[in-house]
């Protein structure tokens, strides 16, 4: 398949550019956007043994000076710690504000290594080199980048819109079943928001025979959301289909659950709690769990509905004593739900039994 292009208007505005081979000839291609500077990539111990070498020796052939910083991998890193430590790093290595951060890797390490490009001398530019389907179909793109605390999920960040996205869709081919499921529940729940016609090419397996068009379709659909609502005061909101009772679900498992398998289970038990409390426009909840499960992903969750609600009263689309949760009215178009605190027990319990 031919090398897609899409660009968002955002502020850097920037391309996210899809294919396969794009790792090999990433400094070449960034140094388009990127006039030669440092450049310190940051990854994890899982994809630093797969990738690493050939990111530097593209970067190094294209004239960078490159670093490379390596945390162990898993969410249990998306912390202050973590934080710390790259910062420490990137001051070591005398990183100016003209220099540039490239994350590698998954979401864990954009949103790790975008947080300290927003922070480290106020702001220096970096890349997103996703290596996972999550991170290509979702975290990649729309500047969002956070870490955890005790009290939940991506609690304390900031938006940074990266100077360019590289997703090599090669790299899809060395994920475990579980890390590529994991992209398709982002994936299946674009499908949910916006497209009908999406969602179906999950049904019909599509998502591994031809990962280049889901990854583009989806981009593309995020990009337009992100350009309109770029700080998530509105219509970005949707984004989080899905993701209230997912984080929870995160949170109660003391994150041993991975982000989409939870945001699965989440989709399902919402789309369940919609149906049996008259929001939808039909029934779709049947057709959304057999599509989960048919890409390898839970459709139920072990935790009690108020468990799982008071770990939501954490999650940061919480206003006080209100919460917006995003409600399918049917495969396609999903609506913003504004509910007082107090009411979602009762709507989860209405989703998990």
């Amino acid at each position: 398949m031919s090398i897609q292009t899409i660009h968002v208007r955002t502020v850097p505005e920037y391309d996210v550019t899809i294919g396969p081979g794009l790792l090999a000839e990433c400094g070449r291609r960034l140094k388009e956007v990127v006039p030669l500077c440092h450049m310190a990539v940051v990854t994890d111990s899982s994809v630093a043994p797969l990738y690493l070498e050939a990111v530097k020796s593209s970067l190094l052939e294209a004239g960078y000076q490159v670093s490379a910083y390596v945390f162990p991998a898993g969410e249990g890193s998306k912390n202050f710690d973590t934080l710390s430590n790259i910062l420490e790093f990137l001051a070591e290595e005398h990183l100016t504000r003209t220099d540039c951060v490239a994350a590698l890797g998954g979401g864990v390490t954009g949103d790790m290594a975008g947080l300290a490009a927003s922070l480290y001398l106020r702001g220096v530019r970096y890349v997103q080199l996703p290596t996972t389907l999550l991170a290509a179909v979702d975290s990649s793109v729309g500047g969002k980048t956070a870490i955890d605390l005790r009290a939940g999920k991506n609690l304390a960040g900031a938006f940074m819109q990266p100077a360019a996205v590289l997703c090599d869709t090669s790299c899809l081919k060395t994920l475990l079943p579980d890390v590529f499921a994991d992209g398709a529940a982002e994936a299946i729940k674009t499908g949910v928001l916006c497209d009908e016609s999406l969602f179906a090419l999950f049904e019909d397996g599509a998502l591994t025979a031809a990962p280049e068009e889901v990854i583009a379709r989806c981009v593309a659909f995020k990009a337009g959301v992100v350009e309109r609502d770029e700080k998530e005061q509105g219509e970005r909101k949707l984004l989080n289909l899905g993701h209230t009772v997912g984080h929870a679900i995160e949170k109660c498992s003391n994150f041993t659950i991975p982000h989409g398998h939870a945001v699965a289970a989440g989709l399902a038990v919402i789309a369940r709690a919609a149906e049996k409390l008259g929001w939808t426009d039909g029934p779709a909840a049947d057709r959304i769990a057999a599509c989960l499960e048919k890409n390898r992903l839970p459709v139920r969750t072990g935790f009690e509905a108020r468990a799982l609600a008071l770990a939501a009263l954490s999650d940061k689309k919480r206003a006080g004593d209100s919460i917006t949760i995003v409600v399918p009215k049917r495969i396609g178009h999903c609506e913003l739900k504004k509910i007082h605190v107090s009411e979602l027990e009762a709507i989860i319990r209405a989703g998990v039994e």
